[in-house]
């Protein structure tokens, strides 16, 4: 079992993962303040859910090369490792947004498409897209 978030500066997308059988599914997303995530709201989900993996997206631009949102996913990817002591991946999230909206059919700001997102980065992990170290 894995969680995948999509880290956002305003809340985090979260999704749930099955290795087993290939599938994800969506979790209420996580609030972010001044840009940081709720560390207590964070510990309580991961201790509820024991993930043995922790999957969050890359934002990469459209040429592959890495931004200032990519630090910042790095740097949240980099301290559920050292906070939790969990193995963590990064997978690119190119699209993702793009692709949730249009599974939830949402043009606009909507706290459904931040945790499709986070089941579009783990679906795919779980088939096989690239991860990176944080």
């Amino acid at each position: 079992m894995l969680l995948a978030f999509d880290y956002g500066t305003r809340k985090i997308g979260v999704a749930s993962g099955n290795a087993l059988i290939g599938t994800a599914s969506p979790l209420p997303p996580l609030p972010c303040k001044n840009e940081q995530p709720d560390w207590q709201q964070m510990a309580a989900l991961l201790d509820e859910w024991r993930p043995e993996l922790v999957v969050v997206g890359l934002p990469l631009n459209m040429d592959g090369s890495e931004s200032h949102s990519s630090e910042r996913a790095r740097k949240f990817a980099r301290r559920i490792q050292g906070r939790f002591g969990l193995k963590v991946y990064m997978v690119d999230e190119r699209l993702s947004t793009r692709e949730a909206r249009e599974r939830t059919a949402t043009r606009g700001p909507d706290p459904k498409v931040d945790s499709m997102a986070a089941v579009v980065i783990a679906e795919g992990y779980l088939n096989g897209t690239e991860p990176v170290t944080p």
